[in-house]
């Protein structure tokens, strides 16, 4: 007589495996949920914060910067040549010049009647010793006459020559600072754009990371429970579990034998 078969088997609690299931599922689920998301959702360029108005306004700045100097350095050109002086001339200079002279030759006029008088009082009027006198007189005042006129045109010369070296350091000088002062425009404008910039990219990446923490949570929370699971599992002593097995007489292996023959026999469309 056949002996029955006795299986022995270690199995963890019902309520273990029960949540050991049930992990599995949720497990399956989330990945399967991750797997078909779509990714262009919580993924791309809607996610980089773009140029702020500010940022655009300094280039548009910049570029209508560029070359703003021209004009300047032009007109520090038109001081510098032989005859640039000629545009700072005084338009009062022939006065003063006409003025002075006519002033000059009353003076003249003046010393020179004290020519006779000198001869006279000297015993040597209407002789040739005055003529010389009155000769060397009228060279003297000549003279004089055309010095004080020379540096009178001189001085005006120069007057005019150093308003057109100042003209031209004066064209330089907004030049460089018209270039200063857009440099400092497009500096404080890029600055501004660049800390609105990084506000609004902060909270794209806010809104991003939102995003993907609820795709990932799923997932998340059957991790969070299969660790809680397994805890129990090491923790927790399985139950041992018999099953005894009848092994089949004799009889019912026949039974069993013929059966299948017997469905065979149909199947082949041999029988009644």
């Amino acid at each position: 007589m056949a002996e029955d078969v006795q299986t022995v088997r270690n199995v963890p609690a019902p309520f273990i495996e029960a949540g050991g299931k049930t992990f599995l599922d949720l497990l399956t689920s989330a990945v399967g949920d991750y797997r078909t998301a779509d990714l262009s959702k919580i993924f791309g360029s809607q996610f980089v914060a773009g140029q702020d108005p500010l940022q655009a306004q300094a280039q548009q700045v910049a570029t209508q910067g560029i070359g703003a100097y021209k004009p300047f350095l032009q007109a520090a050109a038109a001081s510098t040549g032989p005859g640039a002086y000629k545009q700072f001339m005084s338009p009062y200079q022939q006065d003063v010049i006409d003025t002075t002279m006519a002033d000059f030759d009353v003076q003249a006029a003046k010393g020179a009647q004290g020519v006779p008088a000198a001869a006279i009082a000297a015993g040597a009027f209407g002789g040739g010793r005055e003529g010389v006198q009155r000769a060397e007189y009228q060279a003297s005042s000549d003279r004089n006459r055309a010095g004080i006129q020379a540096q009178l045109r001189q001085q005006g010369f120069g007057q005019a020559q150093a308003l057109a070296q100042q003209n031209m350091l004066n064209q330089l000088n907004l030049g460089q600072a018209q270039q200063g002062f857009t440099g400092q425009d497009v500096g404080v404008l890029s600055t501004l754009g660049a800390q609105n910039q990084a506000q609004q990219q902060a909270q794209l990446s806010a809104q991003q990371q939102l995003l993907q923490q609820q795709l990932m949570q799923p997932i998340t929370a059957a991790q969070t429970y299969g660790s809680g699971v397994t805890g129990l599992i090491s923790g927790y002593p399985g139950q041992t579990q018999q099953q005894i097995t009848p092994t089949p007489s004799f009889a019912q292996t026949a039974l069993g034998t013929g059966a299948t023959l017997a469905g065979i026999y149909r199947g082949f469309g041999l029988g009644g």
